[in-house]
């Protein structure tokens, strides 16, 4: 039934509304704000607006409307047609008369085919599938799969031989009157990882003859540690101190000078040589 509803202004009103002529739908409140003045005047979601101040919906579009609710300053008119809800129930017959505030609540018996795929229905206990008997099985030795691998089982089997055994055999129980094939089977040859990568040669020292690690003193051709850089006769060291070869050994200027006999006639002279 249409009612009349009226909203004191001023606005916000408090509600949603969609439809209209241009929808070619009927105006309806979809939404109501909680604690708004729509919501004090119950206006209730799905409400189908009929008029607003005094003027028919009829022929208005979305638009028009909402100017219409604008317009409204002091109060809001409407007419509203709220949409019944019906509610269903089953019925509950008690001494053979139907009690209207009972409700049914007990399940429907439902007997359908165990192998019937349907939801909501009682499992059944399991049966065996040739009878479909709707005796329960009391122990395995009852099932007629567990039977068939028990019979399967008893049934005697010839012992497995490998492809080289049974073609010896055969050569034997012939009296080597047929020939013997078998097939050669070369054995897997593991190929050698090749180097992840090659160990860096470390230059070996001319004076002890150990590779060194580290620091390296290069005089001409020769390595040396820097402990091993000494003069051959006085062993100091010749860091810093300047070196000389003679007869392919180091010495300081002071032993080179003693080891070197200049021809007769000539003086010693050192010379260094330029970078």
């Amino acid at each position: 039934m249409p009612q009349n509803v009226v909203l004191d202004g001023p606005a916000p009103w408090g509600f949603r509304l969609s439809g209209g002529k241009d929808f070619n739908q009927p105006l309806t409140i979809t939404r109501v704000t909680p604690g708004s003045k729509a919501s004090r005047v119950n206006l209730c979601p799905g409400d189908i607006v009929l008029a607003i101040q005094g003027e028919s919906t009829d022929g208005v579009t979305h638009a028009e409307a909402q100017n219409k609710i604008k317009d409204s300053t002091n109060q809001l008119f409407l007419k509203i047609e709220r949409p019944e809800t019906k509610m269903w129930s089953p019925q509950v017959i008690e001494e053979g008369k139907v009690a209207p505030f009972k409700i049914n609540l007990e399940a429907e018996k439902q007997d359908v085919d165990y192998f019937e795929h349907k939801f909501n229905v009682r499992p059944k206990p399991f049966t065996t599938a040739s009878q479909r008997s709707p005796k329960p099985l009391t122990s395995i030795e009852e099932s007629h799969v567990y039977r068939m691998l028990q019979e399967d089982h008893a049934l005697p089997h010839e012992p497995r031989q490998s492809g080289s055994f049974k073609a010896l055999q055969d050569y034997v129980e012939s009296d080597g009157t047929r020939p013997m094939v078998t097939r050669s089977v070369k054995a897997p040859v593991s190929k050698p990882q090749a180097a992840t990568s090659s160990l860096q040669k470390l230059p070996l020292c001319d004076k002890c003859g150990t590779g060194i690690v580290g620091t390296v003193v290069k005089a001409r051709d020769k390595y040396r540690h820097p402990a091993c850089f000494v003069c051959s006769d006085c062993g100091v060291n010749l860091k810093q101190k300047g070196y000389f070869f003679v007869e392919g050994q180091l010495y300081c200027e002071a032993h080179a000078r003693m080891r070197m006999t200049p021809p007769e006639g000539h003086d010693l002279v050192t010379v260094y040589p330029t970078a």
